[in-house]
């Protein structure tokens, strides 16, 4: 990485020694815990649907276990690093000690970009991923997630392909899993529902009426979509939706000053949270560069991409 270039495991870092400064933890104590208990790097061979076989890195970073399982996402990105990894596996182990949730922190991820590979492809970098950590992972250890770009399905071939290494069933090992198959009900909403619930008694503090805010959101994924869907049930108005267009590589920010309609703007997205950029003008929005929603005149800034 550039020297200068934002590195977000340093963050983290420096935010558990703020913290630990304040509550005077010994020397020991802080050296084990400003870093991961255990790293996993490994190369996954995938065969491509034209007859090669591509190599992908893939990771799986255990920060701490000492409250109960490791308890993290896994991400699928081509800018994917190892320092985001690691600093994602700290935070959650911050996240589930807080809320007092018996479970450790942990993330993984693979350097790929899921928009140019076909489901065949994408189901064998899921096994290939369990293949090379079944023997690290397991539902007393270190359970997995959905996080950015994977879904339930991609949770499925991965218990699937660990029930098969481990000649057991496993509905535990992972979660994320869709409903009827060991999911649970709320979980696709959680994320984006948090980030709303914690405004709300945020503004609630500062005495502001949320039915008299506007915001401007900042990606329009699954975490964006549902946090934008409950602010606006509870009364508050998005105008700018910022949003990354597969097609043209770029994110475009749709504004409507009277509001946007987020569920008819889900109806015209896809999967990776593109918006149709005509349905969305038809709808009544003005398209601006990328990074005009953070200009926006708004109450409330979301960044959820």
């Amino acid at each position: 990485m550039e020297v200068n270039s934002y590195n977000p495991y340093k963050t983290a870092q420096a935010q558990f020694d703020n913290v630990a400064n304040k509550l005077n933890l010994d020397s020991a104590t802080c050296e084990l815990l400003r870093q991961p208990s255990r790293e996993f790097h490994f190369s996954i061979p995938v065969k491509m649907d034209d007859g090669s076989t591509k190599i992908f890195n893939g990771y799986r970073i255990q920060h701490n276990d000492a409250r109960g399982p490791a308890k993290g996402g896994i991400r699928f990105h081509p800018n994917e690093t190892i320092d985001t990894i690691r600093a994602l596996s700290m935070w959650m182990t911050w996240k589930c000690a807080v809320v007092d949730i018996p479970l450790g922190g942990a993330k993984g991820g693979i350097i790929c970009d899921p928009h140019n590979l076909s489901m065949g492809e994408q189901e064998r970098l899921c096994r290939g991923y369990i293949r090379q950590v079944s023997k690290n992972v397991g539902p007393n250890n270190d359970v997995p997630a959905p996080d950015v770009m994977t879904n339930g399905q991609h949770m499925l071939w991965m218990m699937d392909e660990y029930e098969m290494l481990t000649g057991a069933h496993h509905p535990g090992f992972i979660t994320g899993k869709p409903v009827g198959l060991g999911g649970s009900l709320g979980r696709k909403e959680a994320t984006g529902y948090g980030v709303i619930y914690t405004l709300y008694e945020a503004l609630k503090k500062l005495n502001i009426d949320i039915t008299k805010t506007t915001a401007s959101l900042q990606g329009f994924g699954n975490v964006a979509e549902y946090a934008a869907r409950k602010y606006t049930e509870l009364g508050g108005k998005i105008i700018a939706i910022s949003s990354w267009d597969q097609n043209d590589k770029k994110a475009y920010t749709f504004v409507n000053k009277n509001g946007i309609d987020i569920p008819k703007m889900a109806q015209i997205k896809d999967s990776f949270g593109t918006i149709d950029k005509q349905k969305a003008q038809e709808m009544g929005c003005s398209l601006l560069d990328g990074g005009a929603w953070i200009a926006q005149d708004v109450d409330i800034l979301l960044p959820c991409a």
